[in-house]
């Protein structure tokens, strides 16, 4: 889903924290499974080609409408569409909110925006990256272990976008021992990375955060900075 350093863990049944079009919501075999392979092609390409009203677009099958309504479903699970924020929802954000605004601080932006972050790539702290004996690795980022890494690894499944279509793949991810050291380690890593300076200083504007973090290749779903600057929209609106 992204350059080599970044991506997101997409368990089964649930869309990637670039959602548009979301992650296969099942290839299982059987009818079911046909099904599903025949018209994932087709729903993607209309995502692509500037999509619309899934429910009655004509250039959809009924199986395509169907799986695009799906899509859209588990898409509006993960952004927390809505005007208010779900009793976990906020609890989430109370667990992160001394880590979200530490690293805020250091990045010139409001907290609101590292905390969307957050809950975009991990579904809310519902969909977090597993060390091997089940224990969480706190990377609520998404962020890959690379060659230079040299901390603790776990191995995941995710979700790449190639030529806007989502393909399953595994990537070796970051494990940190706490929630401190996964926010400080996001924050150091965008600081250094010179890709990803157009995020830096961004304040309040939840556009430019996000244009930033896309522009420099954070993920590889073309909607990503418009996924993010909603949801992050949506907190400084839930907060104000």
């Amino acid at each position: 889903m992204r350059h080599a350093e970044f991506t997101t863990a997409i368990p089964a049944l649930t869309p990637t924290s670039a959602t548009a079009p979301t992650a296969p919501l099942s290839n299982g075999g059987g009818k079911f499974g046909g099904i599903f392979n025949e018209v994932e092609g087709e729903v993607s390409d209309f995502i692509q080609n500037g999509g619309g009203d899934f429910a009655t677009s004509a250039t959809l099958s009924a199986e395509g409408r169907m799986w695009a309504a799906r899509s859209q479903g588990a898409t509006a699970a993960v952004m927390g569409d809505g005007a208010d924020t779900s009793p976990d929802q906020q609890a989430f954000l109370a667990s992160i909110a001394p880590w979200a605004k530490e690293a805020a601080d250091k990045l010139g932006v409001a907290p609101e925006l590292v905390s969307a972050h957050a809950a975009l790539e991990s579904g809310w702290g519902q969909r977090p990256l597993r060390n091997a004996d089940g224990s969480s690795t706190y990377n609520l980022f998404g962020i890959k272990a690379n060659a230079g890494w040299r901390g603790n690894v776990a191995e995941s499944a995710t979700t790449e976008y190639v030529g806007g279509a989502a393909l399953k793949t595994s990537a070796r991810f970051r494990a940190y021992p706490d929630q401190a050291s996964a926010f400080r380690d996001y924050a150091q890593m965008l600081i250094d990375n010179p890709r990803f300076h157009g995020a830096l200083g961004a304040g309040n504007n939840a556009h430019a955060f996000a244009a930033g973090l896309a522009k420099g290749g954070y993920a590889t779903d073309p909607a990503y900075a418009a996924k993010l600057s909603r949801l992050a929209g949506k907190l400084q609106n839930v907060s104000g």
